[in-house]
């Protein structure tokens, strides 16, 4: 009995956790206690600050719904989504570089046929898209399953927007050919803000961040024997490449976008203007 000092508090309830009967649950509840405790120890909040954080976690919370997932977003903007990806697929070798997920992928959708329109009237700077999917050797996967989905010009993705139930657009989902290549037309991608009319958004304005991402288009591949790859193309030149908001951005992942007015355009498509092409190798890792 008596005063009990903090270091007491902190070694009462690490142990508190110690017969946790799964020992990897018993490892994740004491390292949350010991760093979140070493956390207040450092920072020495006042009651008032302590519950101004709470009601920060509880906005978040509360902000997350259907396709606003804030969670996600603060795991994104505090860079730990990148540091669980970059831990969980630390590269070497050629295989290609993974990055961040994101709040906005969709399960599923539909197969598209090659060299479709995933736009769909979309506004913007046509691009056409062309990659090919091989393993560590060069040889071509086919039947791969590519997922390919972007924001349009307004920054906005489809399921941010007020479509209808199982519409999609600048998304789509294809089955790579005999040579493991996947084409279709798309939109020149676009920097855009995170959400930022919300708690995480806050956060950025009182800490002087800005919410920016540089211009991608993301992709998810999938292959028998080979584990997913989940990643982005980013577009060279974007003024946010060195600092996207959510640290996504690696340099394997830039490339230049070619101008397609010297190249016969696919599928005799009707352009007026410039349009662009994006095309790459992503190499999946042996499984």
């Amino acid at each position: 009995m008596g005063v009990v000092r903090p270091e007491e508090i902190t070694q009462a309830s690490l142990a508190s956790f110690g017969n946790a009967p799964d020992p990897r649950m018993r490892h994740v509840s004491q390292a949350l206690v010991k760093h979140l405790h070493a956390f207040v120890s450092e920072v020495d909040p006042t009651p008032d600050e302590w519950m101004a954080g709470i009601e920060f976690l509880t906005r978040v919370g509360h902000m997350s719904q259907g396709a606003r997932q804030e969670f996600i977003l603060l795991s994104d903007v505090l860079g730990v989504s990148m540091l669980v990806d970059t831990m969980a697929n630390p590269g070497g070798g050629n295989a290609t570089e993974s990055t961040v997920l994101g709040p906005f992928y969709v399960d599923n959708p539909p197969l598209a046929e090659q060299g479709a329109d995933i736009a769909k009237g979309v506004e913007g700077v046509p691009m056409w898209i062309d990659v090919t999917v091989t393993d560590i050797s060069g040889r071509p996967l086919a039947g791969a399953i590519v997922d390919i989905w972007e924001g349009g010009p307004d920054g906005l993705y489809d399921v941010q927007r007020n479509l209808a139930p199982g519409e999609y657009d600048l998304r789509g989902r294809f089955a790579a050919d005999q040579d493991g290549r996947v084409t279709c037309w798309a939109k020149m991608p676009v920097s855009y803000p995170v959400p930022d009319d919300g708690p995480v958004g806050d956060l950025l304005a009182a800490t002087g961040r800005h919410p920016w991402r540089p211009a991608h288009v993301h992709f998810r591949i999938s292959a028998e024997g080979h584990p997913p790859l989940i990643t982005h193309l980013f577009a060279s030149g974007d003024q946010y490449l060195t600092s996207d908001a959510v640290f996504g951005v690696k340099p394997s992942l830039v490339l230049d976008l070619e101008d397609g007015q010297d190249r016969d355009i696919p599928g005799d498509r009707p352009i007026d203007g410039q349009w662009k092409i994006m095309e790459h190798t992503f190499v999946l890792a042996d499984g």
